[in-house]
C-alpha cells in the first residue's frame, strides 16, 4: 500500500523524470510524428457512431479543469477527506500549470484534422489557458492521472486490489482525447506520466499517507 509513493530521490521516480524527458524530446524532435499522425487519421475515421461519439465527448470533459475542481473541493468541504481533497486540488493545480508551460515552451501544433462524427452540443474543452495552446502535454491526461493516483492511494487501504481499477479512468480520459482529435497519442503519454510525477511528489510532500491514521481515529 505504502509502496504506492515513492520517494523523490528514489531510482522509481528518477526513472519516471527520465522517462518523460525522453519522451518529450522525441516529440519535440518530431521523431513520433510519423506514427501520431497515422494514429490520427485512424481517429478520424472511426468517428460517426452517436452513443460512442458522445461517450468521447463525455469522458473529455471530465478531465477538464471545472468538474476535476468540483470533485476536489468536494472532498475539501468533507472533515473526513480533507487532507485527501487538498492533495488532490494542489496537485491538480500543478499538474495543470505545468502542462501548461510546457505547452507555451514546446509549442507543438494540435491535430489539423477536424473531428467527422456526431457533431457534438458543447464545444470540446482544448485545454487552452494563459500559457498558450500547444498541444504537448496533454493537461487532461496530466489531471486524469492525478486523480487516479491521489484517489487510487486513498483507496488502496480498504481495496488492495480494486484502487488500481482507477486507472481506468486517465486511459479512458486519453483515448477521449485523441479520439476527439483534440491531442495527438504522445501528447496523453506525456501527460500521464507527467501526472504521476507530480501526484507522487505532492503526495509525499503533503504526506498523503496520514489519511489513513486519520480515519482510524
Amino acid at each position: 500500500m505504502h509502496q504506492w509513493i515513492f520517494d523523490i530521490r528514489s531510482r522509481r521516480f528518477f526513472l519516471l523524470v527520465l522517462i518523460f524527458v525522453f519522451a518529450t524530446i522525441l516529440v519535440y524532435t518530431k521523431v513520433t510524428e510519423p506514427l501520431d499522425n497515422s494514429i490520427e487519421t485512424s481517429a478520424q475515421s472511426i468517428g460517426g457512431n452517436y452513443y460512442l461519439d458522445y461517450a468521447m465527448q463525455i469522458f473529455s470533459e471530465i478531465g477538464s479543469v471545472f468538474y476535476m475542481m468540483i470533485f476536489c473541493l468536494m472532498l475539501l468541504i468533507i472533515k473526513k477527506t480533507r487532507r485527501l481533497g487538498l492533495v488532490l486540488i494542489l496537485a491538480v493545480l500543478a499538474g495543470t500549470i505545468a502542462s501548461g508551460y510546457l505547452k507555451l515552451t514546446l509549442d507543438r501544433e494540435r491535430p489539423s484534422l477536424q473531428f467527422q462524427g456526431t457533431p457534438f452540443p458543447i464545444k470540446p474543452e482544448p485545454d487552452t489557458s494563459v500559457f498558450g495552446i500547444g498541444s504537448y502535454p496533454s493537461g487532461h491526461a496530466t489531471r486524469a492521472a492525478v486523480f487516479a493516483f491521489v484517489v487510487g492511494f486513498a483507496l488502496s487501504s480498504r481495496f488492495p486490489r480494486g484502487c488500481y481499477l482507477l486507472w481506468i479512468f486517465p486511459a479512458v480520459v486519453s483515448t477521449s482525447r485523441v479520439f476527439i482529435l483534440e491531442h495527438f497519442p504522445m501528447d496523453v503519454v506525456g501527460g500521464t506520466i507527467l501526472g504521476i510525477i507530480i501526484a507522487d511528489a505532492v503526495s509525499k510532500k503533503l504526506k498523503l499517507h496520514l489519511i489513513f491514521g486519520e480515519s482510524k481515529a
